[in-house]
């Protein structure tokens, strides 16, 4: 897969993990997942999932102009 195809999976992947902040069919589940209410729970995983999202963005789809210093040199 070229580098514009996993950027773009990559972005419609962030807009999905937007989408799902709001758990709003969680709010009136008063069930427990792991001793968490189901709403904590569903947010633990979410934060886990967009860090790790995070993490992809930073390695494959980050610009590479700004990576480049004013003097023209690549910095490290």
């Amino acid at each position: 897969m070229d580098k514009k195809a996993t950027r773009t999976l990559l972005y419609i992947a962030l807009f999905v993990l937007f989408l799902l902040h709001n758990d709003f069919w969680l709010w009136e589940d008063a069930s427990l997942i792991f001793g968490l209410p189901a709403g904590l729970a569903y947010h633990a995983i979410y934060c886990l999932v967009a860090a790790g999202l995070m993490a992809l963005l930073v390695n494959l789809a980050w610009p590479e102009h700004l990576d480049v210093s004013d003097d023209g040199g690549a910095e490290l």
